[in-house]
């Protein structure tokens, strides 16, 4: 009786969210190497080695980034492990100046049709593109179906366990035939054979869908990893808004937080000069021995005596390969390193989980994987309607006949 009343929740609930499942699996795979995609057009605007020379001193190149168009000062200065990539100095989350470091001139590495294919894939991946007050109803829809969604790998899984653990049965539904008595064999196979082999990325792909849609599905993951929730967390999961989130922003963070060391100190400087920004970048090189992607610096205060670089390691998503170094701007030694095990467990956990969503926590394998994940989700929805259509409605057309 129990495996009867699943069955038809199964189905019932795959046919109420399978359009919604099937366009976020689309988008999905579409957008499976959007980070490969933007890089091979930042390199494609790299200055090419016969224009390269010697960088110009990262203040002055600075002064020429000029006023920021969010109104607030850059704050941080992004180097990327490459002779030909621009210096970006950023203010905020996304305006800047990316500038050619030999000349000083504005060196555009974006290509903006690429960028609105990009934005309108992951508008619709996430709340069908829509905007102004449609755009809440819209994301409640898409998480509702993404929650859904996990209840059918679930419940998918308990029905197809019983033939599973025959070994005989297993192989049968391991691997594709070359010949099917009738369509309906066809996708009967294929939707478990795609739901067998997707089961365990999909589940991962799904539920960290949920933890970026719900503060109860991520204070869940917590627990599971035993993270204790910091006092504040704990009241802003109660209020019904994301840990660590303000009032006035609901919405989960878009990635990993930075590893920082805690707010900088403003203290006057010491009688020694400070070091130029290039000094205390090439003290920063030559800690991490050439093992590096991407520098971020936090462009420091006049008052500051400290500056803290980030070293990052990986692919920009992977915040285990991160660490921060404090260096004195007067001499440029190293007085603290803060590495991804010395950040809260919550927040190591919140920056795996949502890049977890796209693999790219992973690197190149990670995201092919969840990228066939979403595929085989899209062959999953479309064997399931299939096969639905078959027993619900093509019965009551031969009845009409």
């Amino acid at each position: 009786m129990f495996r009867k009343v699943l069955f038809w929740s199964h189905l019932v609930a795959g046919l109420a969210t399978g359009i919604v499942v099937f366009m976020m699996s689309l988008t999905g795979v579409i957008l499976t190497y959007e980070r490969q995609w933007r890089a091979a057009v930042a390199e494609g605007h790299y200055v090419p080695a016969e224009q390269q020379g010697v960088p110009l001193p990262l203040e002055q190149l600075l002064s020429r980034a000029g006023e920021p168009q969010a109104g607030q000062p850059y704050s941080t200065l992004l180097l990327t492990n490459h002779p030909g990539a621009p210096v970006e100095f950023r203010s905020g989350r996304r305006a800047g100046a990316t500038l050619n470091p030999y000349s000083g001139d504005p060196l555009p590495v974006r290509s903006e049709q690429l960028e609105r294919l990009l934005s309108a894939l992951t508008g619709w991946h996430r709340w069908f593109n829509v905007g102004g007050d449609g755009r809440t109803v819209a994301r409640q829809i898409t998480g509702v179906s993404n929650a859904v969604f996990l209840f059918l790998i679930l419940s998918g899984l308990y029905l197809w366990l019983p033939p599973l653990l025959q070994v005989a049965k297993l192989k049968a539904r391991l691997w594709f035939r070359r010949d099917y008595p009738s369509s309906k064999a066809r996708d009967f196979h294929w939707h478990h054979i795609f739901g067998i082999w997707a089961a365990v990325p999909l589940l991962a792909v799904v539920y960290t869908g949920m933890v970026i849609s719900y503060p109860w599905a991520a204070t869940a993951l917590y627990r599971v990893f035993g993270a204790e929730l910091p006092v504040a967390e704990t009241a802003a999961t109660a209020a019904g808004r994301e840990p660590g989130a303000t009032a006035a922003t609901r919405s989960p963070p878009r990635g990993p937080a930075a590893v920082v060391l805690g707010n900088p100190t403003h203290t006057v400087a010491g009688p020694l000069p400070p070091l130029p920004l290039a000094s205390l970048v090439e003290r920063a090189v030559a800690y991490a021995q050439g093992d590096w992607q991407r520098l971020q610096i936090t462009l420091p205060a006049p008052t500051d005596s400290h500056v803290r670089i980030e070293i990052d390691r990986g692919n920009g998503t992977q915040a285990h390969k991160r660490y921060t170094l404090s260096l004195e701007r007067s001499s440029g030694a190293v007085v603290e390193v803060h590495t991804f095990a010395d950040t809260p467990a919550t927040q190591r956990l919140r920056g795996i989980a949502r890049y977890l969503h796209t693999g790219e926590v992973l690197g190149f394998w990670g995201q092919t994987v969840a990228g066939l994940a979403s595929l085989a989700a899209l062959f999953m929805v479309w064997t399931g309607f299939a096969l639905s259509w078959r027993r619900l409605i093509q019965p009551l057309l031969g009845r009409g006949r």
